[in-house]
């Protein structure tokens, strides 16, 4: 079984993840299926180490490829 002390933070996790985004000039979701494959963890075990700020930049991202509904980024009254 591999070691997981690398990932014994969220923000651990997150440098890790935005290390991996702009070395491999990829997206988050890739980022983080590849680290998760790399390390050999289950990407559902994965959830517990996204950070809040990690979570943000995927579900901007999930909205402009469409896999999610877009929102309206300011509020308007």
């Amino acid at each position: 079984m591999p070691e997981q002390k690398e990932f014994l933070t969220k923000s651990e996790f997150a440098k890790l993840v935005e290390s991996t985004v702009k070395a491999h000039q990829s997206s988050y979701m890739d980022a983080i299926i590849h680290l998760c494959e790399k390390n050999e963890i289950d990407l559902e075990e994965s959830r517990k180490f996204i950070s809040p700020i990690i979570k943000n930049k995927l579900e901007a991202e999930a909205m402009k490829l469409n896999f999610l509904p877009q929102t309206n980024s300011l509020p308007i009254e």
